[in-house]
């Protein structure tokens, strides 16, 4: 997910070198196909040149070329709004409001650190700092990233936060709960199969009711988390492709896009 502090840049980048080399080297999955509604993605991201391209940015990106990323293909953006409990991202209206006068979907997502606070207050804080959803068929649900602790290095205690399984469930559920009552919506889940199976104790609770974001950088979805039966959004790549930000793919018609931004 697009980063905002600096000096964890260098940190960031080769996190990622080292997670798209193990996608690379892994044994081959044969995988059925993953639907939504009557779209099916048999590939990646180069034979789908009809499913919904969108990216997603953070205060890194800055003032964003919201035109610029429209000719380019953009149809759908997640803003990045806050993180933990007292972050706000400095260039979100630019961000939000801009994508939206573009002709762009939008929405906004929160950069969880678990170990901070509840996920109540973190939830709150959130919705109050811009991640709100309106029923205008221009805004994305809210959306929740959770992945591994970015500040510290990479155990197996600190990739969860120092959480177990199970106080790391009742966090995600205070979190969903907190925004569902103050929008109407439960938040879209980014993780990636590897966090979640293993920070979360492999939980299905989630997948009847939470769309998923899918962060894998792989020319396919490969396998996913437990509890869900399709992807709805594919991160696919980091900040290296054509978009502002990460690089992502909507996993369905326009027309379910569309439907998407709605309750």
């Amino acid at each position: 997910m697009a980063r905002d502090h600096k000096p964890l840049l260098r940190r960031v980048r080769a996190r990622a070198r080292r997670v798209r080399a193990r996608a690379l080297s892994a044994t081959a999955v044969t995988t059925a196909a993953l639907t939504l509604g009557t779209t099916v993605l048999l590939s990646g991201p180069a034979e789908a040149a009809a499913q919904p391209r969108g990216h997603d940015v953070s205060g890194h990106q800055k003032n964003v070329d919201w035109r610029r990323a429209k000719k380019k293909g953009a149809t759908f953006v997640y803003v990045k709004a806050t993180e933990s409990h007292t972050y706000r991202n400095p260039h979100f209206a630019q961000q939000y409001n801009g994508s939206r006068k573009a002709g762009i979907k939008r929405g906004a997502y929160h950069f969880a650190l678990p170990h901070q606070s509840s996920g109540r207050t973190q939830a709150a804080f959130f919705v109050r700092n811009g991640g709100g959803w309106r029923n205008d068929g221009k805004t994305l649900p809210p959306a929740v990233d959770l992945e591994n602790n970015p500040y510290r290095k990479i155990n197996k205690r600190n990739k969860c936060y120092g959480l177990k399984p199970a106080q790391m469930r009742t966090w995600i559920t205070s979190f969903s709960d907190e925004v569902r009552r103050r929008t109407g919506r439960r938040p879209v889940i980014y993780t990636t199969t590897l966090w979640w199976n293993e920070c979360t104790g492999r939980s299905t609770a989630f997948g009847r009711n939470h769309a998923l974001w899918l962060a894998r950088y792989n020319s396919s979805p490969g396998p996913l988390p437990a509890g869900w039966s399709y992807w709805t959004i594919w991160q696919f790549d980091n900040a290296r492709g054509a978009l502002p930000g990460d690089q992502n793919l909507f996993n369905g018609s326009h027309g379910r896009l569309s439907a998407f931004t709605r309750r």
